[in-house]
């Protein structure tokens, strides 16, 4: 369901509309606006003793459209309390024992997953939640923050908005997923020679932005500095090499004082990486191949019924118009196969998924597609 609407009575009330049981989880993907009082929604849901959590994102997905304004709701059948971890910017926060829920699961589930996009160790987090999770769940979900990239608190819960902090959701399905992104490799390889979190401070054992700089600017025909990185950066992502996949892709999105380029995820030091550059066309048709991906279980596609989108803001970005012909793409593959499901979405500070051999991934510039049935 999407309401569009800013005022927490009304979203209130729509959701209180949908004839919530008890192990329904109400998800909430809002869209970043000064116009909405978060804590208010967050108090009239406690009030109501409706069990949620939320994100905050640059815009929302509901079918084909993108919306700036509004709240997408998803109602969800659970299969425990959602999990929050908070101080994830250290390295000392608590993991809950996901024993008991485990040992229960008579089959494959879903995890949904929404983090702080602007955390800087959301790559160690996500090895942790593997490592205890493993291959008995199916991981889809996103970063939540703003378009600013200013990092602030960005999840809701029923504690109040957090940041440096992850929700996590099991769901009573199992999911098909689709992950695809369509950027090409232009330069590389280049090695990672010294990095801390998400912030690479060398590359080839010299200063991180000059390197990237001088690759950039010859295929550019464009100078480089500070000030424009992000108008040229979002153009020019890193990709990590993987064995039989396309590469993982990290944004760079700025340059801090020492030359150091901030990226959305971490990058381990001595990653060999490559320079990749996007063409609209490879994009739209990456997302299609993402739509396929999730329906080619042809004997589940009866029993979809979520189709979960996390498309990365900064494909949006690059795609500027042309974004709505990716969504297009996306909405009529999956209504001819089930016409009564609405894709339904975020764009996202970086996409988590399972991948390959079901491995947990965290990604920029992908879009990630997940069929629950």
């Amino acid at each position: 369901m999407y309401v569009q609407s800013e005022n927490p009575v009304e979203i209130t009330e729509a959701i209180l509309k949908m004839d919530i049981r008890p192990k329904d989880l109400i998800v909430l993907l809002v869209a970043e606006s000064d116009n909405l009082n978060l804590q208010a929604l967050i108090d009239r849901l406690n009030e109501a003793g409706v069990s949620f959590i939320g994100g905050i994102f640059p815009g929302v997905i509901h079918n084909s459209t993108l919306h700036k304004v509004g709240v997408v709701v998803k109602k969800l059948q659970s299969v425990s309390a959602p999990v929050i971890i908070q101080g994830l910017n250290t390295s000392d926060y608590r993991w809950p024992d996901f024993t008991p829920t485990l040992s229960g699961l008579e089959k494959k589930v879903t995890a949904w997953i929404m983090i702080d996009g602007l955390m800087p160790n959301i790559a160690s987090f996500l090895s942790g939640l593997y490592d205890r999770l493993g291959d008995r769940v199916n991981f889809i979900g996103g970063g939540a923050g703003s378009l600013t990239l200013e990092q602030k608190p960005c999840l809701l819960t029923p504690n109040g908005l957090l940041q440096d902090a992850a929700v996590i959701a099991l769901l009573d399905y199992d999911t098909h997923l689709g992950v695809k992104h369509g950027w090409k490799r232009v330069a590389g390889p280049i090695v990672a020679t010294r990095t801390s979190h998400n912030i690479i401070y060398e590359l080839n054992w010299e200063e991180a932005f000059t390197v990237y700089k001088n690759y950039v600017e010859k295929d550019c025909d464009c100078k480089m500095s500070p000030a424009n990185f992000f108008e040229i950066s979002k153009c020019y992502p890193f990709g990590i090499s993987k064995s039989n996949a396309e590469e993982v892709v990290r944004d760079p999105i700025s340059v801090n004082s020492e030359g150091g380029l901030v990226c959305v995820g971490e990058v381990p030091e001595n990653t060999v990486l490559n320079i990749m550059k996007g063409i609209p066309e490879n994009l739209i048709a990456a997302a299609a191949e993402a739509v396929e991906e999730t329906l080619n279980q042809s004997a589940h596609n009866d029993y979809v019924r979520h189709t979960m989108v996390v498309d990365c803001v900064s494909r949006a970005l690059f795609l500027e118009d042309r974004h709505e012909e990716e969504l297009e793409q996306i909405s009529r593959r999956i209504k001819a196969v089930r016409p009564e499901v609405s894709p339904q979405g975020m764009l996202s500070l970086g996409e988590i998924s399972s991948y390959g051999e079901g491995y947990l991934e965290f990604f920029n510039k992908t879009i990630v597609i997940g069929s629950l049935y």
